[in-house]
């Protein structure tokens, strides 16, 4: 039995890439239903997250061209992350099978031909992972790394160099659905849900046209919200920043008490501000931090929905 496959494609303000893009995963869907590898109740399936512009104009229209078409819209902006798994939890009761991929047209849609066999050979993740990163600037390269390796020291389990282009079985969504976090990092929460895994290596690309949704001030944020959501190491190192400064305080007060007893003492203004200047930034770090975590709480005690569907082009 050929499986039913829903290519979820989240969208913001796409209405320059999506004409372009559309018709490149529309063309991958036809090609793998020719070859009998996907049902012909397999489909694209966008997900359009309160775009501002005519993306979903656009999605209603290709949706009325081709039957393979389909998309729902949200209330409003919710987020790459929130419109993402909006898209895969609408799919999983549609689908035997889902591929997330960007609407830029950046991730070679041919990885998905091996992400299917990959499933078929059991697998019920399949992560894409680039090969290189050839095609970022120094600057993005080199964060992006840093960024990977300081997950892993921090205990956050993650694929390395791979973003949300990824396979996932009816089974794994179903599992995944009962994962109720309001902080969402999905590249990193899907690694938790288990099973069988494995990855496809493949090249990505320049944007094919429009500007990137993901400038630096949102890859930090994303960057900030995976280490808190996935991992409580930062507190075991504040705690063990306080246990050091303790240690470092109490040979200051033996260091002191001694050269009280031996008249060394001299007024030191500089070494005074010094000292103040370190303690008063450590512990606004630290608060920092605690705060962080806190604001993680507070979010996720209000249990609001995280993401709200307002159409669908089947309506």
């Amino acid at each position: 039995m050929t499986p039913k496959l829903y290519l979820v494609i989240p969208c913001y303000n796409e209405q320059e890439v999506l004409p372009i893009t559309a018709p490149i995963f529309l063309a991958k869907i036809r090609d793998l239903i020719a070859a009998e590898e996907i049902s012909d109740d397999s489909r694209v399936f966008f997900v359009n997250d309160g775009s501002k512009d005519k993306t979903w104009e656009i999605i209603k229209a290709l949706s009325q061209e081709d039957k393979h078409y389909t998309g729902i819209s949200l209330s409003r902006n919710m987020g790459h992350q929130n419109a993402l798994l909006g898209g895969l939890m609408e799919a999983k009761e549609l689908c035997d099978v889902t591929i997330s991929i960007d609407c830029d047209g950046q991730d070679d849609i041919n990885a998905v031909d091996h992400m299917l066999r990959e499933y078929k050979d059991g697998c019920d993740i399949v992560y894409g992972v680039r090969q290189s990163r050839e095609s970022d600037t120094a600057f993005k390269r080199g964060t992006a790394q840093f960024f990977y390796k300081l997950l892993d020291k921090l205990g956050v389990e993650s694929v390395y160099n791979h973003a949300d282009y990824r396979l996932m079985s009816k089974r794994a969504l179903d599992a995944f659905a009962d994962f109720k976090e309001v902080n969402l990092y999905l590249r990193g929460m899907v690694t938790l849900v288990g099973f069988k895994s494995t990855s496809v290596y493949y090249s990505r690309t320049e944007r094919i046209a429009g500007e990137s949704h993901y400038p630096l001030k949102k890859m930090l944020k994303l960057a900030l919200n995976g280490i808190t959501s996935l991992s409580v190491k930062p507190i075991h190192l504040i705690t063990a920043l306080g246990f050091a400064v303790m240690a470092l305080s109490l040979l200051g007060i033996v260091w002191s008490v001694v050269a009280y007893l031996l008249n060394l003492t001299v007024a030191g203004w500089a070494s005074l501000i010094a000292v103040i200047c370190f303690f008063g930034g450590a512990q606004i770090l630290c608060i920092g931090v605690i705060g962080e975590y806190i604001g993680k709480m507070y979010m996720e005690v209000k249990a609001r929905p995280r993401y709200i569907v307002s159409d669908r082009t089947d309506d």
